[in-house]
C-alpha cells in the first residue's frame, strides 16, 4: 500500500519515515537529513556535551531506522517522535553515567577505607613485645647490651658508640653483631 506523499516538509519526512518502515533503505537519507539535527539538539540540551550528544544522536537515528514501523503519524509528527526518542535516550545516558560515577566512588571508598583498628589489642601487643625485648636484652652480656642499647636506642653510629664506650670500632661492631644475633634467637625471629 503506497504512502501518501505530501508537499509540506513535515509531511514529506513523515512519508519518508513510513517508507522506511516498509524497508526502503533509500527513504532513510531524507529522514536522517531532516531529523538528525532534531535528535542532536535534543541530546545536546540534556547532555551538555557535544561528543556525547553526537554519540547518542547516532544511537537514536539507528533506533529510528530499526523501529520506523512504530511511528504513528496520527499521534504526532516524525519530528516530535524523534525528539521524544532522543530525550529518553539522553536521559538514560545521564542516569547511566551517574550510576557509573556512584559505583566508581563506592569502589574507591571501599578500596581506601581503613580497616577498623583494635587500639587496645595493638597496645597490649606492643607492651608484650617491649617486655620480650627487655627480657632478651637481659640475656646479653653487659658489653653487648651496652653496645646494642647505645646503637639502637641511643641512635648512635658504630663510631660514636666506640667513642662513648671507649672501645675500638671492630670490637663495638662485634659486640653489636653478636648481641643482635642473640636477641634474634631469644625473640624467635627467623633468619629469613
Amino acid at each position: 500500500m503506497p504512502h501518501p506523499v505530501t508537499t509540506s516538509p513535515s509531511g514529506a519526512v513523515d512519508a519518508a519515515l513510513a517508507a522506511c518502515a516498509d524497508g526502503d533503505p533509500g527513504a532513510f537519507t531524507p529522514v536522517y537529513d531532516a531529523l538528525a539535527p532534531v535528535a542532536y539538539g535534543t541530546c545536546l540540551g540534556v547532555l551538555r556535551d557535544p561528543d556525547h550528544a553526537a554519540e547518542v544522536m547516532q544511537e537514536v537515528m539507528v533506533e529510528v531506522w530499526q523501529t520506523a514501523a512504530r511511528f504513528d503519524a496520527t499521534r504526532g509528527s516524525a519530528r516530535t517522535w524523534v525528539a521524544t526518542l532522543a530525550r529518553r535516550r539522553a536521559v538514560d545516558r545521564v542516569r547511566a553515567e551517574q550510576a557509573r560515577r556512584a559505583r566508581d566512588q563506592r569502589d574507591l571508598d571501599t578500596a581506601t577505607a581503613v580497616a577498623p583498628r583494635d587500639v587496645v589489642a595493638e597496645d597490649v601487643e606492643r607492651m608484650l613485645e617491649g617486655a620480650a625485648v627487655r627480657r632478651c636484652l637481659g640475656s646479653l652480656t653487659a658489653t653487648q647490651r651496652e653496645a646494642v642499647v647505645e646503637a639502637y636506642y641511643g641512635g648512635f653510629t658504630y663510631r660514636e658508640v666506640a667513642d662513648r664506650l671507649d672501645a675500638g670500632l671492630p670490637t663495638v661492631k662485634s659486640r653489636i653483631r653478636d648481641g643482635l644475633m642473640r636477641l634474634r634467637d631469644c625473640l624467635g625471629v627467623s633468619r629469613g
